[in-house]
């Protein structure tokens, strides 16, 4: 029995989406980085609770903890935008709203990230 995969698909070993398990893993990846970037968070935020807005700066102002919210920052978005990949393709079926979707999903996670890493850079700049 023949199959109606090209020589081609069969060397790369991908399947009718053509990208393999790259996304899972992308998704995965992302994931086990955000777990110990959400507990420094975490670990940060509950010690800057009832502190004043100059304590705060300060303490991102120091290079580690700006590097550290700048990765969670990151790893945060890449996750959110792979997920919501996800929901869209799962959840929405017609194809304009589809692609005006992921449009929206792309300028957003840039808008986002652009704005939080500028704001990032200049607290860690003073």
């Amino acid at each position: 029995m023949t199959t109606a995969k090209t020589p081609l698909h069969k060397v790369e070993g991908t399947g009718s989406s053509h990208s393999g398990t790259g996304h899972f893993w992308h998704q995965r990846v992302s994931a086990v980085a955000l777990i110990p970037l959400s507990l420094w968070f975490l670990y940060a935020m509950l010690g800057l609770a009832g502190t004043s807005e100059v304590s705060a700066l300060q303490y991102l102002a120091h290079p580690w903890n700006a590097l550290l919210m700048g990765a969670f920052v990151l790893f945060s978005l890449y996750h959110a935008y792979l997920g919501l990949q996800v929901v869209i393709d799962d959840y929405i079926h017609t194809a304009g709203m589809k692609i005006l979707l992921l449009l929206v999903r792309l300028l957003a996670v840039l808008l986002v990230g652009g704005v939080s890493l500028f704001a990032i850079i200049r607290i860690a700049a003073l």
